[in-house]
């Protein structure tokens, strides 16, 4: 489950960086911006919390460094634009994806001893 995990995180942060920085008409839209964005970053988050659930703080600063990473970038790729709201919903979407992978984790050592 781990290595599985662990290659997850690494395949959803290659989609992640290239969506973020790919020219905008390269950028898939399935729904609301917003929307896209958590939901990505959510996935991306579980994934990491999974494969890494032993450093789950060390997993949920490298979720929100990522996001403000990507967006900072973006500030320097012509034709794109970093903002501190997307920011925000990416690295926070991010977080909960790792406390809920954390509480999955937790319940499922609890449940596994008992």
């Amino acid at each position: 489950m781990t290595t599985l995990s662990r290659i997850a995180s690494a395949v959803l942060l290659i989609v992640i960086v290239f969506v973020t920085l790919s020219p905008i008409g390269l950028r898939p839209e399935t729904g609301h911006p917003g929307m896209e964005r958590a939901a990505a970053y959510l996935l991306f988050g579980i994934s990491v919390g999974l494969g890494f659930s032993r450093w789950v703080q060390h997993a949920a600063v490298f979720v929100v460094g990522v996001a403000g990473v990507l967006e900072l970038l973006q500030l320097v790729d012509p034709g794109r634009h970093g903002r501190l709201g997307d920011m925000l919903i990416k690295a926070a979407a991010g977080v909960v994806g790792v406390l809920l992978s954390w509480l999955l984790v937790r319940q499922y050592r609890r449940w596994k001893t008992e």
